[in-house]
């Protein structure tokens, strides 16, 4: 039986800058816990949380468990870890971050999980906006940084939790959600689900698990087959054809790649949507917005409103400027469909060229992937690849990022951020797009590259 959260009264975070760890942390600090943290590193979120007055330190030592009565970790967290070793040897009670977001989703009446293999942070964002502008005070736990509160997460007072829901290792299975949205439904993580198939039956049983509403991509059909034989709470679909319940017509674009269309609910008329981020992709992801704020009470005018003032996340097509006539943006496209949508919305927006910095994610989907990555970079008038960041894998494929450039005719392979930084200072001219894209830290070369052009 795992420990409840409830039943403690000062929570310690290893790992706590991680960002499925420092929304949790926010939102518990908010409920009236005391929560410390230590991590390897500085880092943005450090900061953040030090500024609302959590303690955090670094490097992490067995002293930082003192006085803790839970420990909370994440699977980057090894057992060699001192705090771990130190936490085991003073029997305190230990919970996987994954279980207590579980635990904490059961807390709330209506928690709205947001599942997908693509697009959940930034769906996620929008519809915490829309909800933050409606003034109904949800709480928050999101993957990205919302500008809007500047922050990953937050406590909320009233009955609805917007909460993302990442499928890594089956984490949203401890969710305990009310409604259930699917995204999209793409081969990801094989290196723990194996196949495809598997992927889809994982994302069948989190639907299976909510009590109010399955809202889901009928424009999608891995999302269809996960949906397939569901009885447990009624299914609401969205997507670009006149048969799903919430659909978009008379999509037009504007400066380039910005949407506005008519949404449309089981064949009326519902509202104008104008969309303040990038992409077509974003069309439908708007539409899960437009669903699942309908279903749990908001009017035309607040959804509609909402999803307008909504301009992106942190680290989601996130711009940082313009210096010298070069804007600098960033995102954390990882995968070959996030790359390919990210760079067709970047190609048709008023650039003159699009520049693709690229840090490859774990050597498994590197190898896996390698032709999709060639093929999606292309997409750029130059794609530049960095090394693989390998995170918690070794590299028994024998892969290298080289192995992709050298399938491109745009593609230019360079070690490291500041070997990047440099190219880009020389090649870069008035009127291009520099995008850094990952899931890494390579939004640090960004910073340099905006840094070095701001002199």
């Amino acid at each position: 039986m795992d420990f409840k959260f409830q039943d403690a009264k000062h929570i310690h975070f290893v790992g706590i800058g991680g960002s499925g760890m420092s929304p949790l942390a926010e939102i518990l600090y908010g409920k009236g816990y005391t929560i410390t943290g230590s991590d390897r590193s500085e880092s943005d979120n450090v900061d953040r949380l030090r500024r609302l007055g959590i303690e955090v330190k670094i490097p992490q030592t067995a002293e930082n468990v003192e006085g803790a009565d839970l420990i909370v970790y994440t699977a980057a967290v090894h057992a060699d870890n001192p705090e771990m070793i130190a936490a085991n040897e003073k029997q305190i009670p230990i919970l996987e971050r994954a279980k207590l977001l579980g635990q904490l989703t059961a807390t709330y009446p209506q928690t709205i999980a947001v599942a997908g293999t693509h697009g959940k942070t930034t769906t996620t964002s929008m519809l915490s906006q829309v909800f933050l502008e409606a003034d109904t005070d949800p709480a928050l736990f999101i993957g990205g940084r919302l500008p809007l509160i500047d922050a990953f997460g937050k406590s909320g007072a009233g009955d609805v939790m917007v909460c993302e829901a990442c499928e890594f290792m089956d984490h949203y299975l401890e969710m305990t959600p009310e409604t259930a949205i699917i995204l999209n439904v793409d081969a990801d993580h094989l290196d723990y689900f194996g196949t495809l198939e598997n992927v889809i039956k994982s994302f069948h049983t989190f639907a299976s698990k909510a009590t109010g509403y399955i809202i889901y991509n009928k424009s999608d059909a891995n999302s269809c087959k996960a949906v397939e034989g569901l009885k447990n709470a009624p299914l609401i679909s969205y997507g670009l054809t006149d048969d799903c319940d919430w659909t978009a017509k008379n999509v037009r674009i504007h400066d380039g790649s910005y949407a506005t269309f008519e949404a449309w609910h089981n064949g009326a008329f519902f509202a104008d949507i104008e969309l303040g981020v990038p992409g077509m992709h974003n069309v439908q992801n708007a539409l899960a917005v437009l669903a699942a704020a309908y279903a749990h009470g908001l009017s035309a005018v607040q959804i509609a409103t909402g999803i307008k003032h909504f301009q992106g996340a942190g680290r989601r097509f996130e711009f940082l400027g313009t210096f010298g006539g070069i804007t600098i943006a960033d995102d954390y496209a990882h995968h070959p469909t996030e790359i390919t949508a990210t760079l067709t919305t970047a190609k048709a927006m008023p650039y003159n060229r699009v520049i693709a910095i690229f840090q490859p994610f774990t050597f498994s989907r590197t190898a896996r992937h390698l032709d999709d990555f060639a093929k999606a970079l292309s997409i750029a008038d130059i794609a530049i690849v960095s090394d693989i960041l390998g995170s918690r894998e070794t590299n028994e494929w024998n892969i290298h990022s080289e192995q992709i450039t050298a399938k491109m005719e745009n593609g230019v392979y360079l070690a490291d951020f500041p070997a990047v930084a440099n190219y880009v200072l020389e090649e870069a001219k008035e009127g291009d797009l520099v995008i850094t894209m990952g899931g890494g830290d390579v939004y640090k070369c960004a910073r340099l590259i905006a840094k070095m052009l701001a002199g």
